[in-house]
């Protein structure tokens, strides 16, 4: 299915000729360097095709024969590689091993020196004195530094050998079926030669360099029934070369359809045109530094739409495809895939961001981006700490409006604890996962969490969280420019065992009142005390997760409203 809908989409794309796309045979690769040649093979130039992009360089894209399939062993691609293998010139790797990939790139050249373009190639590689000849050009230090790929230009029409018909006319040939035994394709259903090795995947976040595959077969133990490699899920090279294309142009730097949170790599697309697929990273993605509000108006965009029943139409027989990939090693592993309506997951996605929907300060925003929440759970704030496999699995719960998974609340009430702070992005996670819980699965009948402080919610770790949220208010109304409050001291012990800290904090509480000079604000404190254990048992020895993820909500949402009268006030 996953392969299908990918080669499906490859299809469409090439059936675009604005797309861009490669067409069978070829590949999209960045060249940082051209050598310019003349017919006779001397160098005219080292023309260096990279641009600034902000405070990085990035080389122009090019279509080139398609890359060749190598690991350790010795594999030369057809007029393009990297500065050791098209020039012999050591950078990095060993004199012996640079002078085999050297013979290896002029050896797949050598049988086709009848077209003019690739023999001004071979005379130049003909040369004893290929580093001489370059060092001439400012260009080529930083060429031979970085081990870049590079190709070649002809000097007289000024254009990238590829361009040359004869040579673009061998390369289509090449890449033609041969007359390789042939067999039913997996995903086509057509008679095709088998696909021994598919393409590298690139551009999922973590794997090498080289790539990694989805489905690969490269050692005997995991062989069946006598089949060697991609004989085991026998693939047609044409569809693995249009699924892994597709995949690699989801993949692709400059592209609108992938996400990037945690360890996972998110693509996305739909079996025909629509403006979903340039928006869905909107609704997820970190809001670019010029426009901050980007992800807001996403969002309010598409509540509107979803309430108004603008996907109601043509949306509902669209299908859109969601595909999470995370790296091991050299291969790619299937995080998650989905396979629904437009409709269906803008729904879904509205669902989300009302579950997260939370009062909050003027400086922050209504909605905020998934590694601005996931982060919120990782120790000292980064990226690199959030748990493996959380950006995942919650990615899958969005997609599917299933409840978040339960290591996601863990995370978010653990560092509440170890940090002594809720904070927005915590209570936004907190009030997701236990209003998604609830709709789901309620025995209990309990209450579900609002996006401001509800004052009759009965909940005890909510109106624990409440009354803590006071008394530290009071102690800080009693002690003005104090350094640390009781959260400080007390905010894991209160949350998590409220019979152990309670009774104390209950009698410095008189303590605080008393040192406050104003009489009326000691009896409204004291009123809304009353409110909040109205009616109260016994403190509790413990509370469970859910609780103490309540006792958060109420200590944020009582704060809040601290805030806001304060605001009022003023």
């Amino acid at each position: 299915m996953i392969l299908q809908a990918l080669k499906d989409y490859y299809d469409r794309k090439a059936a675009d000729p604005e797309s861009g796309i490669a067409p069978p045979g070829w590949s999209a690769k960045a060249l940082p360097f051209l050598i310019v040649l003349n017919a006779d093979g001397s160098v005219v130039n080292i023309e260096d095709t990279q641009e600034m992009d902000g405070r990085m360089k990035r080389a122009k894209v090019f279509l080139v024969p398609q890359e060749v399939k190598r690991s350790s062993g010795i594999a030369a691609n057809f007029l393009w590689d990297n500065v050791e293998y098209v020039t012999g010139t050591v950078c990095k790797g060993k004199t012996t091993r640079v002078a085999q990939q050297f013979a290896a790139f002029r050896e797949r050249l050598a049988s086709h020196q009848t077209l003019p373009a690739i023999d001004a190639v071979l005379r130049f590689l003909a040369r004893p004195d290929i580093d001489n000849a370059l060092s001439r050009f400012p260009a080529w230090e930083e060429a031979k530094k970085t081990c870049a790929f590079l190709s070649f230009k002809l000097g007289a029409t000024d254009t990238i050998i590829f361009a040359d018909p004869a040579v673009k006319a061998l390369v289509n040939r090449m890449a033609a079926p041969t007359g390789k035994a042939q067999t039913i394709c997996l995903v086509s259903g057509q008679q095709d030669a088998v696909a021994k090795l598919h393409p590298a995947i690139k551009g999922v976040q973590g794997t090498n360099t080289t790539g990694g595959n989805i489905v690969s077969f490269n050692f005997p133990a995991v062989w069946s029934f006598g089949k060697e490699q991609g004989a085991n899920a026998p693939v047609g090279e044409a569809a693995a070369f249009a699924y892994t294309t597709a995949l690699n142009t989801l993949l692709g730097r400059d592209s609108a359809q992938k996400l990037r949170v945690g360890d996972a790599t998110t693509v996305f697309w739909a079996d025909r045109p629509c403006t979903f697929e340039d928006e869905m990273a909107a609704f997820f993605a970190e809001p670019p530094k010029d426009d901050p509000d980007a992800l807001t108006n996403h969002v309010a965009a598409l509540l509107q739409s979803v309430d108004s029943g603008a996907f109601a139409h043509d949306d509902e027989a669209t299908r859109f495809f969601v595909l999470g990939l995370s790296p091991n090693s050299a291969r790619i592993v299937i995080r998650f895939w989905h396979a629904g309506t437009v409709a269906e997951l803008a729904g879904r996605f509205a669902g989300y961001f009302r579950d997260l929907e939370l009062t909050h300060g003027p400086r922050d925003k209504d909605h905020l981006s998934l590694w601005r929440l996931l982060v919120a759970t990782a120790v000292q704030g980064k990226t690199e700490n959030i748990t493996p496999n959380l950006a995942g699995n919650f990615m899958r719960a969005i997609l599917e409006g299933l409840p978040f998974p339960e290591t996601l609340l863990a995370a978010a009430v653990l560092r509440c604890k170890a940090e002594g702070e809720v904070g927005y992005p915590r209570a936004k996670l907190i009030k997701g996962c236990l209003n998604r819980k609830l709709r789901l699965n309620n025995p209990n009948q309990e209450r579900s969490l609002t996006v401001s402080l509800d004052k009759d919610n009965p909940n005890i770790g909510y109106r624990l969280g409440r009354l803590f949220a006071t008394l530290e208010k009071i102690q800080q109304e009693a002690n003005p420019g104090i350094n640390a409050t009781i959260r400080d001291r007390f905010y894991s012990a209160a949350s998590c065992t409220p019979l152990s800290v309670f009774g104390n904090l209950m009698r410095l509480k008189n303590h605080h009142l008393a040192k406050l000079e104003n009489a009326g604000r000691r009896v409204n404190f004291e009123r809304l005390i009353g409110e909040i254990v109205s009616g109260f048992p016994a403190f509790p020895a413990h509370l469970s997760l859910d609780d103490q993820g309540r006792f958060a909500i109420g200590y944020y949402h009582q704060q809040q409203d601290f805030f806001s009268k304060k605001v009022e006030s003023n």
